[in-house]
């Protein structure tokens, strides 16, 4: 009997994820500016959730300034190096994933965590082995004992198991998740190694956009569900535990995430043709979509953050916000250098009228709006194509 067995009877689950894969594939690569600011927003979200659920105290809107090379001052250089690295990590896997000398390897698995934890030698930066344990955070109550010997051995069956399946790219990146955690081969970063090397195993399939690429964020809204599929593991590692629970459930996962975040895009998308209609109904350019954007969604912007998304100097970086000011799209708060920008009074109603709507609608109001014309739209569609 192989490691941590499942029954791979899914066939209907994966059909209808290969289904997903066709119909968003005929998209393409989404170039335009929204799409590149739906990607940065999943980014943030899901390392956020993932750093969030081992103890990194970071907000979504924090990440987003971190990751644009804006860091909070309340957020620490420690915590925002593992932010970085959450992020680097991923990127590094996205590069390997489509190597033709690919292959899943205990050395791998070393340069992944090494990142993950911004190489930390306190966090056992790429080094298997030491006490490990998994405790409730809340309680104290030992939760799970990995093995505590020859960890590289069972590092290496794992790896061993990952080459040599054929199976479908989700049933491995459950796999590969489940049998990580289950090894917790490392001193600190199991949990976020684990879900990294799930998306590697997508990747690896070929599900490469965003829909397919993390469940982070949908694991960190849905902590219960994704603690309970542990439990398959017992309090003890044993290599004979029948993960197939865990697989479901991550099945399940992949499927609810990649139908919200279709319709998802399809909202930003109507959100963002409505900015950029605000904008040049006042002669601003493209470009200062990512500002309304941001305000839009009740973030603060920084003369920096703003800076990084439109990819413009200190000049322009000026001049923009200014007429943003001008036509209150935006309000400024606060003096100088401590600056921020707040969506302004003109916002909101541009937008809602822009939509027919009331024109005191609020955010929750339009989003809800577009997302249930949306809805309805999918649905005729839907209910056309099988008639």
């Amino acid at each position: 009997m192989g490691i941590l067995p499942f029954n791979g009877a899914f066939a209907p689950e994966v059909t209808e994820l290969d289904r997903w894969r066709a119909q968003l594939d005929l998209r393409g690569q989404l170039l335009l500016g929204w799409a590149g600011q739906l990607r940065r927003d999943l980014q943030a979200e899901a390392i956020q959730a993932s750093t969030a659920m081992e103890g990194v105290p970071v907000t979504v809107d924090e990440v987003r300034r971190i990751l644009a090379g804006d860091r909070p001052a309340q957020v620490s250089p420690a915590d925002a190096a593992l932010v970085e690295g959450y992020r680097e990590a991923m990127t590094y896997c996205q590069r390997r994933a489509d190597d033709p000398d690919f292959a899943w390897s205990p050395e791998l698995i070393k340069a992944v965590h090494d990142r993950i934890v911004a190489g930390r030698r306190d966090h056992g930066a790429g080094r298997f082995g030491g006490p490990r344990s998994v405790s409730d955070s809340r309680t104290g109550l030992l939760l799970f004992t990995p093995p505590q010997d020859e960890v590289g051995r069972w590092v290496e069956r794992v790896c061993d198991r990952m080459n040599s399946s054929d199976e479908h790219a989700a049933l491995r990146a459950a796999w590969i998740h489940v049998a990580n955690a289950a090894v917790h081969p490392f001193k600190n970063g199991n949990g976020r190694l684990s879900r990294v090397l799930a998306s590697l195993a997508m990747y690896r399939g070929g599900f490469r956009r965003p829909e397919f690429s993390s469940l982070d964020e949908w694991w960190g809204r849905h902590l219960a569900d994704y603690y309970a599929a542990f439990r398959c593991l017992g309090r003890r590692f044993d290599s004979t535990a029948d993960v197939t629970p865990f697989v479901r459930v991550h099945l399940a996962a992949q499927l609810s995430q990649v139908r919200a975040l279709d319709l998802r895009e399809r909202t930003t998308r109507r959100i963002w043709d409505v900015l950029a209609q605000s904008a040049a109904v006042v002669g601003l350019p493209d470009r200062v979509i990512f500002a309304l954007w941001e305000t839009f969604n009740g973030r603060a912007l920084t003369r920096p953050y703003y800076a990084a998304l439109a990819d413009v100097g200190p000049t322009t970086v000026s001049q923009d916000l200014a007429a943003l000011a001008a036509a209150r799209f935006l309000a400024p708060v606060g003096r100088t250098r401590a600056r921020r920008w707040l969506a302004g009074d003109r916002l909101l109603p541009a937008i809602a009228g822009a939509l027919g709507l009331p024109r005191g609608s609020d955010r929750p109001a339009i989003v809800a709006a577009i997302t249930a014309a949306l809805s309805e739209e999918l649905d005729l569609l839907a209910h056309g194509h099988r008639s």
